[in-house]
């Protein structure tokens, strides 16, 4: 297979899969090639991979058994599956649900954090940061990448999976979203700060503090969406 365009990878990778199982290649009960495998069939990362095979466990598709592999489940989404219903929900609802997930995520990650859930936090961090200079759909990929990592450091793979699929529906709004209103005109590292805040608590080993740093971002976007309207 040619390799993937650059953005949004997980999300390409994850239509590229659902494309191949459609057509057959793995059988409903079959196993899907390992990781490795997959993140080299498509030239990208094993992260991307996973990310894109949580998406298609939370369509339905496939299932993962621990010490097995992946195995399909179906070679069609499910019916009215959550996926669908976010990409036809209003953008405001989903960052009400989204608070309700992350700031949750955000406290057990303070808790849970192992180090190499950290250092992959400062990447993600200081990615978000280089990504000033990158455009618009650069930058929240980059942003929507920490977050990513933020809520990967919780360990627990029921958030990892709602998580994958708020993922692409709020990279194609904010995108959208950043260029309508300007945010970053001002400043290009639109809300580091407040990041910023959010993994040091992490560091801290703080639950609170790393819950108020994320509810306050989020409540801080809500609200600008609201007066977007």
């Amino acid at each position: 297979m040619p390799p993937l365009r650059p953005s949004p990878l997980a999300e390409q990778a994850a239509d590229r899969l659902e494309e191949r199982i459609r057509a057959g290649e793995w059988p409903v009960g079959g196993k899907l090639p390992g990781e490795v495998a997959l993140a080299k069939e498509l030239g990208v990362g094993r992260s991307t991979v996973r990310e894109a095979l949580r998406t298609l466990a939370a369509a339905g598709m496939v299932h993962s058994r621990q010490g097995s592999g992946v195995f399909v489940t179906a070679d069609r989404p499910a019916a009215g599956d959550w996926a669908a219903r976010l990409r036809a929900a209003e953008l405001a609802h989903v960052y009400e649900v989204r608070t309700m997930v992350e700031v949750q995520a955000a406290r057990l990650a303070a808790e849970r954090r192992t180090a190499a859930d950290l250092t992959a936090v400062d990447a993600a961090l200081a990615a978000r940061r280089a990504a000033g200079e990158a455009d618009d759909a650069g930058f929240v990929a980059a942003d929507i990448a920490l977050h990513t990592a933020v809520v990967a450091a919780a360990h627990n793979p029921v958030l990892d999976d709602l998580f994958a699929q708020f993922a692409p529906v709020l990279r194609d709004h904010l995108v959208a979203l950043v260029g309508l209103l300007g945010l970053r005109e001002a400043d290009p590292h639109h809300g580091y700060a407040s990041h910023e805040q959010l993994v040091r608590a992490l560091h801290d080993g703080d639950p609170e503090a790393a819950g108020r740093a994320l509810a306050a971002e989020l409540a801080a976007t809500r609200s600008r969406l609201l007066g977007s309207r």
